[in-house]
């Protein structure tokens, strides 16, 4: 049982980042199905390699530069995945009124205008947001943020419907319902990386980061009945977006 699990976790690490993985792990699409509960624990992964260089960065640079090297690693290890996903979906929803030709231009492997502007808006954003915040919590606000974000897409995946139905999709081997246990080990991950931040800055950037998914289910459902691989994409980038905006806001006294 465990080394099917650690399988199922190496199979999300394979199929969500550039890192290597053990040659052991097999290629299965049920274990792929399977993968997407570990889907959170990625995000602590990546994450994590983010606050690392972070960490290590600061004993040489200035903060803002830690900030930007930080978010260089984090891209690098995904191979901007879920970046792609955002101006895919931005460049659909922006560029078309009706079901299938929202899919064909998110397909389609050109950025347009709409594309290009989210990803330098998110990129942008989430630069000024993690340098505004304290230092000493920049590292546990991205184990956080990765982790939560991308339990804010396996959200999506286990509520919602796939509505893409050719070979090339990015989310065809995940489209299956998860379980309510399946579910549960993905929130075990969340719960985790929480843990090391404030309760009230926590449940800011929870409550956004919620609000945020709603929005965009809500805006799938409308326009395309369901979600596509970008979709989810676009849900872990703005959703990540949302927590570090909560991080940082504060009641009036």
């Amino acid at each position: 049982m465990l080394r099917r699990e650690l399988e199922y976790f190496f199979g999300a690490i394979r199929f969500f980042t550039r890192l290597p993985v053990p040659g052991w792990v097999g290629h299965s699409a049920e274990a792929l199905n399977q993968s997407a509960r570990y889907f959170p624990a990625v995000g602590l992964l990546v994450g994590g390699i983010g606050a690392l260089i972070y960490l290590g960065a600061t004993l040489i640079w200035p903060q803002p530069v830690a900030v930007l090297l930080s978010m260089a690693a984090t891209i690098y290890a995904t191979g901007a995945f879920h970046e792609d996903g955002l101006a895919d979906t931005v460049d659909g929803l922006g560029g078309g009124w009706e079901k299938l030709r929202i899919l064909e231009i998110m397909k389609d492997s050109r950025v347009g205008s709409y594309g290009v502007v989210a990803m330098v808006l998110a990129l942008l954003g989430k630069f000024l947001l993690l340098n505004s915040l304290e230092p000493a919590l920049i590292p546990f606000a991205l184990l956080a943020g990765h982790a939560l974000s991308r339990f804010c897409a396996t959200v999506l995946l286990a509520t919602m419907d796939y509505v893409r139905e050719d070979l090339l999709s990015k989310a065809k081997p995940l489209a299956t319902r998860l379980s309510p246990g399946a579910m549960l080990v993905a929130l075990s991950f969340v719960v985790a990386a929480l843990a090391f931040l404030p309760l009230e800055k926590v449940i800011f950037g929870v409550v956004l980061a919620a609000l945020v998914t709603f929005w965009l289910a809500a805006k799938f459902k409308r326009w395309l009945g369901g979600y596509t691989g970008d979709c989810l994409g676009a849900t872990q980038q703005l959703s990540e977006i949302a927590f570090y905006l909560g991080l940082l806001a504060s009641l009036p006294q």
